[in-house]
């Protein structure tokens, strides 16, 4: 009986793009920018804007919001070009499939 192991390399670590705070890939770097744009309007909004301490945060919180929905969302476990696909079923309506074949009943006339 032969008792040589066989070794052979599977490359597992070249599949993954790693995770940041529990976040895959580069997620991370959207969440930064997000908390980075908050901040700006924040400061914008309160000392050029003049605005009160509550609505430069309210204001600043969507950003940051927007940017967390998109992460959970569209990215974060679902596949890659998940987020795309949706976006372009939103602006262009079609999907990635043909269109249907119309069925009519054989004796059925045709409407104008």
């Amino acid at each position: 009986m032969k008792a040589e192991l066989r070794l052979t390399d599977t490359n597992a670590a070249s599949d993954s793009k790693g995770r940041t705070w529990g976040l895959e890939g580069g997620l991370f770097w959207w969440l930064v920018g997000g908390i980075g744009v908050g901040i700006t309007v924040f400061f914008v909004f309160l000392v050029i804007l003049k605005s009160s301490l509550l609505t430069s945060l309210g204001v600043a919180l969507v950003p940051v919001g927007l940017c967390l929905a998109y992460i959970f969302g569209l990215r974060q476990g679902k596949p890659p070009g998940y987020d795309r696909d949706i976006f372009e079923r939103v602006f262009t309506g079609g999907g990635f499939a043909p269109e249907p074949p119309r069925l009519t009943h054989p004796l059925a006339k045709d409407l104008p």
